[in-house]
């Protein structure tokens, strides 16, 4: 007798062949993954939702909704009744109500799937017997752990969620530490190395600053968010850590080391910093 359990006997439809299965991944350009921890209606409706060429779906029908975690596995984070179609191409195609009897597995719930073929969209009948549960998490997933400070490497919204959803591992880490610090723009390969020392705030503290209007004070920055505006900033700069230290470590000595790495990186001559 086997003991894994199936997505189906959680959901426990009559019948499956309504339904279809939206499998939303990376598309080379945003984690649909990191952009459910900080934004899930984005994922639930726009990512769902979304027609490119052909309809995925038709009213009437049940759309589930699976996002990529890493390899073969995915989090279940809405199931909705397609309501109404919209006739719009290259955009949000259709209305859905989300069926509140399965909400206590939205957020919660990890599937394992082997997903062999290129299409997102599959009709829910001829693998929904091959959808193993996994997990049932806790509480709503909201992120990743934090991998050490080494493995910090981290996108504006997945800031912005540690920031706003106050996450503690997270918090912890960064609350009471000093550190140098790089941003990187992805979009033209320049650089911008910072500094926590604690005289301008722990490394939680300079960060949030970073989220609240997109240079946290920096004039170099400050030129990027005037002439490129906001959204260009939440779009292309990431995070991450070049050495961190504790609170008693001097200050004197962390704005050495960060002169150190903008020499190194070249960051004053080819970045944004200009000191």
């Amino acid at each position: 007798m086997s003991t894994k359990l199936f997505i189906s006997d959680l959901l426990k439809l009559s019948t499956y062949q309504n339904c279809k299965i939206k499998f939303n991944l990376n598309n080379s350009e945003d984690d649909p993954i990191d952009l459910y921890a900080s934004n899930p209606d984005l994922i639930n409706t726009q990512w769902l939702f979304w027609r490119n060429k052909q309809r995925n779906f038709n009213v009437g029908q049940i759309a589930i909704c699976l996002v990529r975690m890493s390899g073969h596995f995915w989090l279940l984070t809405t199931i909705k009744k397609v309501t109404k179609e919209l006739n719009v191409l290259k955009g949000i195609n259709y209305a859905g109500e989300e069926l509140e009897e399965y909400a206590p597995l939205y957020g919660r719930t990890i599937i394992k799937y082997h997903k062999k073929a290129q299409t997102t969209t599959y009709w829910a009948e001829k693998i929904i017997d091959d959808l193993e549960v996994v997990q049932i998490l806790p509480s709503v997933f909201d992120g990743k752990e934090f991998p050490g400070y080494d493995s910090v490497r981290l996108s504006f919204y997945e800031l912005e969620n540690i920031v706003v959803r106050h996450k503690r591992d997270w918090v912890a880490a960064f609350e009471h530490q000093k550190a140098v610090y790089l941003i990187g723009d992805k979009s033209n390969g320049k650089c911008y190395v910072g500094s926590a020392t604690g005289d301008n705030g722990m490394l939680l503290q300079r960060w949030s600053n970073y989220i609240k209007n997109g240079h946290g004070g920096n004039i170099e920055l400050k030129e990027v968010v005037e002439s490129r505006g906001f959204d260009y900033i939440k779009e292309n700069f990431e995070y991450s850590i070049l050495e961190n230290y504790n609170s008693r470590v001097d200050k004197k000595y962390i704005l050495e080391r960060e002169s150190w790495w903008k020499d190194t990186l070249g960051t004053r001559v080819f970045g944004y910093n200009s000191n």
